[in-house]
């Protein structure tokens, strides 16, 4: 079976030039077929507060009316095609793509519940055609995901682009050894926030629960790890989390840095 890199980037990492490029370039000596899966919510943020629209947050999920959906589209197909770009002058054949070019990534708007979440897309990995992705990647295409999904009538939506890896990684596994990785500007998962060097090397299924109950972990990385254990449930062989700058190391098998997930219940 072939082996395929499914890398997420988000964090700070995508609004500094400087560390956006150190990225690109280590991603570039990845071997073999891979994907690259961005964010840019941050971005996203700031633009809606200098046009003075408050960005609203639950649990580190982004509640998207008309006015926001257009910035997030506008934010993100900016950093897709630059991202692309910058991989093309360095070598890597690369396509930038959302979920809604042929059909990618097939979604629907997010049923209201408690929370309206507005135009926000929940991803339909079985509907997902593995052979749109197997032509890009057979014909040694990098392809580039941002965020957006579309549904059936073509409404565009905002999806998480966590759970955009995940999907992806989980559709392609049945075909591809699928290591997963999440990256973004800290060293992994930390056991204290404010302690770069709190780094918890593994984390089994049962800690995290732990983990999220004592809120050690919360708000914008408890829907990464769910993701993340979602994705190694559906056959995805390998996923761990850690600093965009090492993803060198990240790759390897020494596991020398970032956060491996086990489906152990310890």
């Amino acid at each position: 079976m072939k082996e395929l890199t499914v890398v997420k980037i988000g964090g700070n990492i995508i609004d500094s030039k400087e560390n956006l490029n150190s990225f690109l370039q280590k991603f570039n000596t990845i071997k073999g077929a891979k994907i690259l899966v961005h964010g840019g919510g941050k971005i996203a943020t700031e633009i809606s507060t200098k046009l003075g629209i408050e960005a609203n947050m639950v649990n580190g999920r982004r509640i998207t009316d008309l006015q926001t959906l257009e910035i997030v589209v506008m934010v993100y197909s900016g950093i897709n095609k630059s991202i692309a770009a910058q991989l093309n002058a360095g070598g890597i054949k690369s396509v930038g793509v959302c979920g809604a070019d042929i059909n990618l990534i097939p979604a629907k708007k997010r049923t209201k519940g408690d929370i309206d979440y507005g135009f926000v897309g929940d991803v339909l990995t079985d509907e997902m055609k593995i052979d749109n992705w197997q032509l890009l990647l057979d014909a040694g295409i990098c392809p580039v995901v941002a965020p957006i999904t579309a549904d059936a009538s073509g409404q565009l939506l905002n999806t998480n682009a966590d759970t955009i890896a995940s999907s992806v990684a989980q559709a392609l596994s049945n075909i591809y050894n699928v290591k997963l990785i999440y990256c973004f500007e800290k060293s992994g998962v930390l056991r204290n926030p404010l302690d770069e060097n709190s780094v918890i090397s593994k984390i089994g299924i049962g800690e995290y629960e732990s983990l999220k109950a004592q809120k050690i972990i919360s708000d914008g990385m408890i829907p990464k790890l769910d993701n993340a254990f979602d994705a190694m449930k559906q056959g995805v062989s390998k996923v761990i989390i850690g600093h965009a700058l090492h993803i060198e190391k990240l790759t390897d098998l020494t596991h020398e840095t970032g956060t491996l997930l086990t489906l152990d219940e310890k």
